[in-house]
């Protein structure tokens, strides 16, 4: 498996998120899609109205991590509705070995970061020859 879909804290998210949407308020859960384009892993995170410099990436070992902030400076003015999500967004991954951690890529563009993860050498496919009497005579 080239990208790891456990993560034992989203479980948590979901039910604060859950339980929080009936009373209005909503958490600040970092929602992505993941995809393999050729020999690369992409995942993209929703960041809408995130500000770059604050779009935090680390990697440890074989988790990967996303941190970023939101924030809305509303003083001075009458809050009527606060619906969007604001504050600290993170999200972990963790990776496989046949990701290549080192090499990593990202990019922030319209509110989505698109993260680039390519596969190991050792992990790509190959072809392998396949031998016989022919091969012997030849």
């Amino acid at each position: 498996m080239m990208l790891m879909r456990f993560d034992p804290y989203r479980e948590i998210d979901r039910l604060f998120e859950t339980a929080g949407a009936a009373g209005g308020w909503r958490g600040s859960v970092l929602a992505m899609d993941a995809y393999r384009d050729g020999d690369s892993f992409v995942v993209d995170f929703d960041l809408p109205g995130v500000d770059p410099d604050s779009i935090d990436l680390s990697v440890e070992r074989d988790q990967l991590t996303v941190h970023a902030e939101r924030r809305w400076g509303f003083e001075g003015r009458e809050l009527v509705a606060r619906e969007r999500p604001q504050g600290t967004f993170t999200r972990t991954l963790f990776l496989g070995e046949s990701l290549d951690a080192d090499r990593i890529e990202a990019d922030y563009d319209r509110g989505v970061l698109t993260l680039r993860i390519p596969v190991t050498e050792e992990a790509k496919p190959r072809k392998i020859q396949v031998g016989g009497q022919a091969a012997l005579t030849s």
